[in-house]
C-alpha cells in the first residue's frame, strides 16, 4: 500500500519525473560525446560497452539515489514517516516501501537501456548474468542505503541537489561512468576502484564484458576471480552506508 501511494506521488510530481525520465536520457549523450573524445586518444577503448554501461549506472544514480533522497526528505517534511512509524509497519519496511516506486522506475530504465542498447550496437552476451545480477542488488542496495543517509543531511527537496552532489560526482567521475577507470593513471584508477559506488558498478561491467578494465576479458569462471576484490569492498561499503543510515536518519523535521 505504501509503494503505490508513493507510485502516485511519483508521477503526479513534474520535477521528479524530468529527473528520473529525461534528465538520464539527457546525460547519456552527454557521455556519448566524452567516451567518444577519450576514444580519439585511447584507441583501444570500446566505446559502445562503455556507453551502454556508464548509461545503466547514470539511471540507477538519478532514478533511485536522487529521486530517493528527496522522497524521503518529502515525506519527512510531511510529517508521513512519522505517522507511519506510530502505526504497525516496521522502519525497514517503511523505508523499503517508500523505495519501491524509484527502484520498479529504475529497474525499467536500466534494463530498457541495457538490453536495447546491446541489440542495437551488437554488443555480446553477458559473460556472468549472475555477476550482473550481485553488482546490480549491490548497487540498488546502495544507493538505498546512501539516500537514506543524505536525507538526513537535507533540510528541503529543494536542497537535495546540493547535498547529493559529493555522491553524485564520485559516482559519474569516479565509479567509471564518465571517465572510464581504464584511460586513468593506475595509482588514480586503484584509488577510485575503492570509492563507495565503483565495486557494484564494476561487478556489473565484470558480469557483462569479462573484465573491469584492469585486465584482458576472462570467461565465467574466470570473472568470479575477477570480482573478488570487488564484491568484498562493495559489502563493506555497503555495511558502512547502512550503519550510517540507521545511525542518522531522522523521522521528523528539525524543530
Amino acid at each position: 500500500a505504501l509503494g503505490r501511494a508513493e507510485a502516485t506521488l511519483l508521477l503526479r510530481n513534474r520535477t521528479a519525473l524530468f529527473t528520473a525520465l529525461l534528465l538520464p536520457l539527457l546525460l547519456i549523450v552527454t557521455l556519448h560525446g566524452a567516451l567518444a573524445k577519450q576514444a580519439e586518444s585511447n584507441p583501444g577503448l570500446d566505446v559502445d560497452s562503455l556507453l551502454v554501461y556508464g548509461s545503466v549506472g547514470m539511471i540507477l544514480g538519478f532514478v533511485v539515489y536522487y529521486n530517493l533522497t528527496t522522497a524521503y526528505v518529502g515525506r519527512r517534511g510531511e510529517l508521513v514517516l512519522k505517522r507511519l512509524r506510530t502505526g504497525e509497519a516496521r522502519d525497514i519496511e517503511i523505508l523499503l516501501g517508500t523505495a519501491v516506486p524509484s527502484l520498479t522506475l529504475g529497474l525499467l530504465m536500466a534494463a530498457l537501456v541495457g538490453i536495447g542498447g546491446s541489440l542495437g550496437l551488437h554488443l555480446a552476451m553477458p559473460v556472468n548474468p549472475l555477476l550482473m545480477l550481485a553488482g546490480l542488488v549491490l548497487a540498488l542496495a546502495t544507493m538505498i542505503a546512501l539516500a537514506a543517509l543524505s536525507s538526513a543531511f537535507t533540510k528541503t527537496v529543494e536542497s537535495a541537489g546540493i547535498t547529493t552532489l559529493p555522491v553524485m560526482l564520485i559516482m559519474q567521475l569516479g565509479s567509471g561512468l564518465f571517465i572510464p577507470l581504464d584511460v586513468m593513471p593506475e595509482q588514480l584508477a586503484n584509488i577510485c576502484r575503492l570509492l563507495p559506488t565503483t565495486p557494484a558498478f564494476q561487478l556489473i561491467r565484470v558480469g557483462w564484458f569479462g573484465t573491469d578494465g584492469s585486465a584482458p576479458a576472462t570467461d565465467f569462471l574466470g570473472s568470479w576471480g575477477a570480482a573478488g576484490s570487488h564484491l568484498v569492498t562493495g559489502t563493506i561499503w555497503l555495511g558502512l552506508a547502512v550503519w550510517g543510515a540507521v545511525r542518522y536518519f531522522r523521522w521528523e523535521p528539525r524543530r
